[in-house]
């Protein structure tokens, strides 16, 4: 496998993210969120995102998977690791890297939502609304993506290609 091409450049999405903070930075500066990545795909986006936040916030994370072979879901989305945070009554902020099928998402936030948070909001680096199979929308969204599989900045195929600084477009 390789890169048939970069979609977006590591200078692309420095800038988006830098205004995805703002807008985060605006909304929550009174409120001490608690952001939760969703692991492992969102860990470069989160990182960055929440450095862009200049207000005291907290951090968590939670762990789901529907992937079986690399590139299709399986249709059911099974929890992998759980927040540590008590987020009742909390300002949440989920982040992921990507809004593909919203299997994954819509049953990350249906989770969290019976934990009685203040607020749940979704930020997602990428959103490829062609391939959508759950009723889930995010709140806050880096890049409108064509229907392509897509690696880098933290996503993978079969676990390769998440260190890429860029995000690319797999043969």
């Amino acid at each position: 496998m390789e890169i048939d091409r970069i979609l977006l450049t590591q200078e692309q999405i420095q800038s988006r993210i830098r205004e995805l903070g703002a807008a985060l930075s605006a909304e929550y500066a009174e409120k001490t969120p608690i952001f939760i990545g969703v692991l492992r795909g969102a860990v470069h986006f989160f990182t960055d995102l929440t450095l862009q936040f200049p207000h005291p916030c907290q951090y968590d994370f939670i762990g789901a998977a529907s992937y079986l072979d690399g590139t299709q879901t399986s249709g059911h989305v099974k929890l992998t690791k759980e927040v540590m945070s008590d987020i009742r009554g909390r300002h949440v902020i989920i982040v992921e890297d990507i809004l593909d099928t919203g299997l994954t998402l819509r049953f990350v936030k249906d989770h969290l939502l019976l934990m009685q948070p203040a607020s749940l909001k979704l930020c997602v680096l990428l959103d490829k609304p062609e391939r959508r199979r759950a009723d889930i929308a995010a709140d806050y969204v880096g890049f409108t993506i064509p229907n392509e599989f897509v690696v880098g900045y933290g996503l993978d195929y079969n676990e390769l290609y998440r260190n890429l600084p860029y995000i690319g477009i797999l043969k």
